[in-house]
């Protein structure tokens, strides 16, 4: 059986994290591995009918404010977990790219995403959870959401 050292788990926030960052505490407590979290923000700015951005009114937050409230909300998810003390990642671009990224720049041996577990059309449109089941450069655990 395979020892991990260093876990990644990635998170988008949803009611769902806070069961895959428990899953993810408890193999790194099971092999004394350091674990980090990751959540990135995909900001995708309004696009207009034939593909131009729109500009966008006031009332649409930046990118910049999009990763702080971000900040916000994981830290007070780990704080309600008890887990304030677990290193974090929080960025903004295309998750799976961003994910893998950091997968590789940390040597990550786990990587633990959530997975809803689609089926028929939903399978072939993609997900980040398949997308880094299939590129990730370490193991990968896809902790099932109901």
């Amino acid at each position: 059986m395979t020892s991990y050292e260093h876990i990644l788990t990635a998170v988008d926030l949803s009611p769902a994290a806070e069961s895959v960052i428990k899953q993810a505490k408890e193999l790194a407590d099971l092999y004394a591995a350091d674990l980090r979290i990751i959540h990135v923000v995909e900001y995708q700015p309004p696009i207009g009918i034939d593909f131009d951005p729109i500009p966008a009114p006031d009332w649409l937050l930046d990118e910049k404010q999009l990763v702080t409230n971000s900040t916000k909300s994981l830290a007070k998810l780990l704080d309600k977990l008890d887990l304030s003390n677990i290193p974090t990642t929080i960025i903004a671009g295309t998750p799976k790219h961003e994910i893998l990224k950091e997968a590789k720049q940390r040597n990550i041996q786990l990587l633990v995403v959530g997975s809803h577990g689609r089926h028929g059309i939903g399978r072939l449109l993609g997900s980040t959870a398949d997308a880094l089941l299939h590129n990730a450069p370490c193991d990968v655990l896809a902790v099932r959401i109901t």
